[in-house]
């Protein structure tokens, strides 16, 4: 019987870590490639068959929907050990919550997501998902730094549109990209330019 648990305890971890090397993957190819990428160049980069893919996602908008909340459920763990930091004050808090990026997709040009809205709009939908999730921690830093007045009184539903509305806009037009402008330097822009808008200055 404990035979049995470890083997099925082996296999879950195998394919998990299959799994995990296919999103990696998938990662670097539509970062290098965009949509273009193809099961074959995966294969190569990850050095594992077509087969070994097609058992885990039977076609590529099944991958790319599982690559989209990969992202942002790492971003969201990256969000939690921000929130949970008790070394971070609640303006500079807020600040790094809301341009939270893992190290590991620093490099990822996010701004490609935008020509996804027309092929695969049901991955679109997972990526305004991700956007639209996850609110709780930064509107109660909200509060905290209006309660602690390092935070003048703003309404949070106009604050949560105008940073959701404006990260749309960077994923459905090619805006940064015909202006030569990074998705990580645009959402730190973004970033600053709320939080800057909202914080009060000591005398």
């Amino acid at each position: 019987m404990q035979k049995q648990e470890e083997r099925r305890t082996l296999k879950t971890s195998t394919e998990t870590a299959v799994r995990k090397d296919i999103l990696d993957g998938t990662i670097v190819l539509f970062n290098r490639n965009g949509l273009k990428f193809t099961m074959d160049e995966l294969a190569a980069l990850i050095h594992r068959s077509k087969k070994t893919i097609y058992a885990v996602f039977p076609d590529k908008g099944s991958l790319l929907r599982s690559m989209a909340e990969y992202v942002f459920r790492s971003i969201k763990e990256t969000e939690k050990e921000i929130y949970d930091d008790p070394e971070l004050e609640t303006v500079e808090k807020l600040r790094k919550l809301l341009g939270a990026m893992p190290e590991q997709y620093q490099t990822v040009d996010f701004r490609k997501l935008y020509v996804l809205k027309d092929k695969y709009p049901d991955v679109y939908t997972k990526v305004q998902e991700g956007l639209e999730s996850g609110w709780e921690p930064t509107i109660e830093l909200l509060r905290k730094g209006m309660k602690e007045g390092k935070i003048r009184r703003v309404s949070i539903p106009v604050f949560k549109t105008m940073f959701e509305a404006t990260l749309e806009q960077f994923f459905q037009r090619d805006v940064l990209v015909e202006n030569g402008i990074t998705y990580n330097r645009a959402l730190e822009e973004v970033v600053n330019i709320l939080i800057d808008g909202i914080v009060i200055r000591e005398a």
